[in-house]
């Protein structure tokens, strides 16, 4: 019998629920994924406390990776025994699942299974920011919140490659460490300094072209002094809570500055844009540009226990489910 994380009803960790569950068989254009490992995000939190809401019960998850064990009719390029990885949509947090065909990818060889897991909701998240929503080069000066997280510490790397002074922020002397040592230029300890300030001296006035801000209300509207005129505040996640309704005249009082909030789901919308994010991934994995740092593993039934860490700025780099 297969099992499963489900939510009855949004509120903390103890909402997380271990059961039995049926899975039935794949449908047309469907495949029946054994899960090897399961990515856990900042995302899963906000579908758990009810920010991104589901229609209960829900089985939370948006990444894992694991072994095909049964197609649906009309799939033709997965077969029984391949090793794929998705992310993006919810369901992950089970042993087994269904999911489109379309929207897995196969795990090339040399990448594990817990590699995958760990980098495909992080590692796609990184590519687009870093490659689509922004263009990163030699020529780029960017600030990133929250360097040593899971997507930060991707960040760090791939942006170091493409060339970019990277100034990166962390919580902590330790945290700040593990990011100064995946590749990021400068590092701001946000709990002894401020950042603005520590941006404007380390840039020399001149500021960034870019702020990356997965933090969301605590590190706003002050991300936006870290901009010279007419950069880019991206806006990617809420792990302190959703920036609140502001009056859009502060972009133009701050130097006509422009302001986006991507999601994945955009990047990745067509089969052909899915592999192009996820093989430019899977490429710089593979050549050890971007080294994938598991640092956590829990049971899938001691989920409530990953996401009290995870939470509790506990984890570092990438933290999966096992079933």
């Amino acid at each position: 019998m297969a099992h499963a994380i489900q939510v009855h009803k949004f509120g903390g960790p103890e909402v997380l629920q271990y059961a039995e569950v049926q899975v039935g068989e794949p449908g047309a254009g469907q495949i029946k994924l054994k899960q090897t490992a399961i990515g856990i995000n900042y995302i899963d939190v906000y579908h758990r406390t009810g920010l991104y809401p589901n229609t209960f019960p829900f089985i939370p998850g948006s990444e894992g990776a694991g072994e095909v064990i049964a197609v649906g009719a009309g799939v033709t390029d997965l077969k029984v025994g391949d090793r794929v990885a998705y992310a993006g949509i919810i369901g992950g947090y089970a042993s087994e699942r269904l999911f489109p065909a379309d929207r897995c990818v196969k795990i090339p060889d040399g990448i594990s299974d817990k590699t995958a897991a760990a980098m495909m909701l992080q590692g796609m998240t990184a590519q687009y920011l870093l490659r689509k929503t922004y263009k990163v080069d030699k020529d780029t000066t960017l600030l990133w919140h929250a360097a040593a997280g899971g997507v930060g510490l991707i960040a760090m790397q791939w942006a170091k490659h493409l060339g970019a002074t990277v100034i990166g922020t962390a919580g902590g002397a330790e945290k700040c460490a593990l990011a100064k040592a995946a590749g990021a230029t400068h590092v701001i300890d946000y709990k002894a300094d401020k950042f603005v300030d520590r941006v404007r001296d380390i840039t020399g006035g001149r500021m960034c072209d870019v702020v990356y801000d997965g933090i969301g209300k605590d590190t706003f509207p002050a991300s936006l002094d870290c901009l010279k005129p007419l950069g880019l505040f991206v806006t990617f996640g809420n792990a302190s809570g959703a920036i609140e309704a502001f009056n859009p005249g502060i972009l133009s009082a701050k130097g006509s500055l422009y302001m986006t909030r991507p999601t994945m789901g955009t990047y990745i919308a067509t089969r052909p844009m899915l592999l192009d994010v996820a093989n430019d991934l899977f490429d710089v994995v593979k050549k050890g540009i971007v080294k994938i740092n598991v640092t956590g593993s829990y049971a899938l039934k001691d989920a409530a226990e990953a996401h009290r860490d995870l939470e509790g700025r506990k984890t570092t780099g990438s933290i999966i489910l096992v079933p």
